[in-house]
């Protein structure tokens, strides 16, 4: 399967949770662009008081297109992580559906799950994993990074949960 998880419509085998089912073909015709998401969740206590940072770089200028910081209530990190995936993803599509992208995580079970490396063995990951995978583009590296370089995501996830979230724009 390739990194972008995706084949023609219709087509079926094995998926990223390690089953034969259906999968989806990619929704928008590629472009030119390249997009970088930063993605992070965090919890205070497992499960706790949980928030994710997303943000959207231009990959060729390092700007940032869109950032969003969000609580999502209680519950545990690999959910906050997972939260963080799909708001970035979500943004990305807003930005440019068929834009080519790099997911930089430093959730090292996110990215391995979604580049299909790792089944997802947790019955309340499955559900968000599959959300995910509906969001991504036919174009994906997924990257994972050590926590001093995901910074800019980890700090949206601390001014969320500190009081201050961080709305998207688009």
């Amino acid at each position: 399967m390739s990194p972008a998880m995706a084949r023609p419509q219709g087509q079926s085998g094995p998926s990223l949770l390690g089953e034969d089912e259906t999968e989806l073909a990619p929704l928008a015709p590629a472009s030119a662009r390249s997009l970088v998401i930063e993605a992070d969740g965090g919890s205070r206590g497992n499960p706790g008081p949980a928030a994710y940072g997303a943000l959207v770089r231009d990959a060729e200028s390092g700007d940032v297109l869109d950032e969003e910081g969000r609580v999502i209530g209680t519950t545990t990190n690999n959910v906050a992580e997972y939260s963080g995936l799909i708001a970035g993803l979500e943004m990305a599509r807003a930005i440019d559906p068929g834009a080519a992208l790099e997911v930089r995580m430093d959730s090292r079970l996110v990215i391995e799950q979604m580049a299909g490396r790792w089944k997802i063995k947790h019955p309340s990951m499955r559900p968000l994993a599959l959300q995910a995978r509906d969001l991504v583009p036919a174009r994906v590296q997924w990257t994972w990074v050590p926590r001093e370089r995901n910074k800019a995501a980890d700090a949206l996830v601390n001014k969320a949960l500190d009081g201050t979230p961080v709305t998207r724009h688009g």
